[in-house]
C-alpha cells in the first residue's frame, strides 16, 4: 500500500497538469477532466496495492480517466451528441496512453485559460489549478480571497471554457498579448508558492518550483521574441541561484544583505544574465525585465562592492510607475534607506501606509520596523515587529524577527 500510495503521490506531483491538459484538449471541459483524473487516481490506489504499481503510472491513469470520460458522456449525453462526444474521447487518446511519451498540453491549456471570454481577475488562480494542481485554499491566500469565493470563481470559469468552445492553442502572434501576461503571472505565483520553502525540505513545493522553471523556459523558448518572457525566466533564475543562500547552517533565515556569495549557483545565474540581456535587445521594457534587472543589481553590488542603490532606486521609480505595486513601494523604501537615510524611507512608504492590502502582509511590517529602528523609535518598531511576527508562517523568518526585536534597546 506505501508504494502504491507514494507512487500515486510522485505521478501527482509530476503529471497532474499534464495529464488534465491532456484530456481537456479535446473536450475542453477542464473541470470534467480533472473529475475523471481524480477517479483514476483513485482506482489506482485501490489496484495498485492488489496488482502491483504499473511500469507506466501515467499512461495508466490516463486510459482510466479516459474510460469514465467515455462512460460520463454516454450517461448525460444524449444521441447525436453523446456519439460524437465518445468519439472525440476515443479517437488517439487510446495511442497516447499506450505510448510513453503523452503529448504535453500544458502550455496550450495555460493559454485557453488567458482567453478574452474568462475573466481577467481568475485567468492566473484558474492555470494554477488547472495546470498545477493548486488547490482553491492556497489558490485563495495567494491572491486575498476566501477559499468559497475562489472555488465558486474557478466553476464558472471552467464552465465558460466548455461552454464557449475555447480552444487550446497557441495564439496568433496578434492575439497573444492580451494573454502571455497572464500567463506569464500564473507561472510566476506557481513559482513564488514554492519558493517559500527554501531548504527545499517541502517536496510539493520543490516540485512546483520545478515545473513553473520549465514552464518558463518553455514560454521563452516557442516565444523568444517576446522579451517579458526572458525576463521572468531572468527574475526566476536569478532568485532559485540564492536558494541554498537563504538557510544556514542551522536552518536559520539569511537575508540577501548577509548571504555567503559562495553558495550562489553562478552558471543559473549567468544564464539569468544572458536570458535578461537578449530580453533587453528586443527593445521593449516590462514588469518582468525591470524585476530581473534589480536581481542583477544585487548580484553586482555583492560581486564588486559598489554601493549602486542610485540606480536600484531608478529601477524600482519605473517599476514602481509601470505597476502601481505597493510591494514595489515596501522595496524602494528599503533601497531610499540605503541612499537617503531611514527618515527618507519612512516617509516614502507613508505613501501606501493606508492601503488595505498591506493591513495583513508581513514584509510591510518588517520593513517599517526596521527603518523605525533604525530612526530610534524603538517603542514603534517593537510594536512593527509584533506585527510582522504575528503574520509570519515559516518559523525560521519568525525567528529571525524575533531575534530583530529583541535586539531593540529596552
Amino acid at each position: 500500500m506505501t508504494e502504491a500510495r507514494d507512487t500515486a503521490a510522485a505521478v501527482a506531483r509530476r503529471s497532474y497538469g499534464k495529464l488534465v491538459a491532456f484530456l481537456a484538449a479535446r473536450t475542453r471541459d477542464v473541470a470534467a477532466a480533472e473529475d475523471a483524473l481524480s477517479e483514476a487516481f483513485a482506482s489506482a490506489l485501490a489496484d495498485w496495492p492488489l496488482k502491483g504499481c504499473p511500469s507506466n503510472p501515467e499512461a495508466w491513469l490516463l486510459t482510466v480517466a479516459r474510460r469514465k470520460l467515455i462512460d460520463v458522456a454516454r450517461r448525460d449525453l444524449r444521441g447525436e451528441a453523446a456519439t460524437a462526444q465518445v468519439q472525440l474521447l476515443a479517437e488517439g487518446l487510446g495511442a497516447a496512453a499506450a505510448d510513453a511519451a503523452i503529448p504535453d498540453r500544458r502550455l496550450a491549456l495555460m493559454f485557453a485559460c488567458a482567453h478574452p471570454a474568462i475573466e481577467v481577475g481568475i485567468r492566473a488562480p484558474l492555470m494554477l489549478q488547472a495546470v498545477l494542481g493548486l488547490d482553491a485554499k492556497r489558490i485563495a491566500s495567494a491572491f486575498l480571497m476566501s477559499p468559497a469565493a475562489m472555488g465558486k470563481r474557478l466553476g464558472r470559469a471552467k464552465h465558460k471554457i466548455r461552454h464557449a468552445g475555447i480552444p487550446f492553442g497557441i495564439p496568433e502572434r496578434e492575439e497573444l498579448p492580451g494573454r502571455l501576461d497572464t500567463v506569464l503571472d500564473a507561472i510566476y505565483a506557481a513559482f513564488t508558492a514554492g519558493w517559500t520553502d527554501p531548504g527545499g525540505t517541502d517536496v510539493v513545493r520543490r516540485d512546483l518550483t520545478e515545473e513553473a522553471l520549465f514552464l518558463a523556459r518553455l514560454v521563452a523558448e516557442l516565444l523568444p521574441q517576446a522579451p517579458e518572457a526572458l525576463g521572468l525566466l531572468a527574475l526566476m533564475l536569478h532568485a532559485e541561484a540564492r536558494r541554498r543562500a537563504r538557510r544556514n547552517g542551522d536552518g536559520e533565515y539569511v537575508p540577501l544583505a548577509e548571504q555567503d556569495p559562495a553558495l550562489w549557483d553562478w552558471l543559473m545565474i549567468d544564464e539569468a544574465e544572458g536570458a535578461l540581456r537578449r530580453a533587453g535587445a528586443l527593445g521593449s521594457l516590462g514588469r518582468y525585465q525591470l524585476e530581473a534587472a534589480l536581481q542583477s543589481a544585487h548580484v553586482h553590488r555583492r560581486r564588486t562592492g559598489d554601493a549602486n542603490w542610485a540606480a536600484v532606486v531608478r529601477l524600482y521609480d519605473a517599476l514602481a510607475a509601470l505597476t502601481g505595486s505597493p510591494v514595489v513601494a515596501i522595496n524602494r523604501a528599503l533601497a531610499i534607506a540605503e541612499l537617503h537615510g531611514a527618515g527618507a524611507a519612512l516617509e516614502a512608504l507613508q505613501a501606501v501606509a493606508a492601503d488595505a492590502r498591506l493591513a495583513e502582509y508581513q514584509p510591510y511590517w518588517a520593513a517599517r520596523a526596521e527603518l523605525l529602528a533604525r530612526t530610534g523609535a524603538h517603542a514603534e518598531a517593537r510594536r512593527a515587529y509584533q506585527v510582522a511576527i504575528g503574520l509570519e508562517r515559516d518559523p525560521a523568518v519568525r525567528r529571525f524577527l524575533q531575534r530583530r526585536q529583541s535586539a531593540l534597546p529596552a
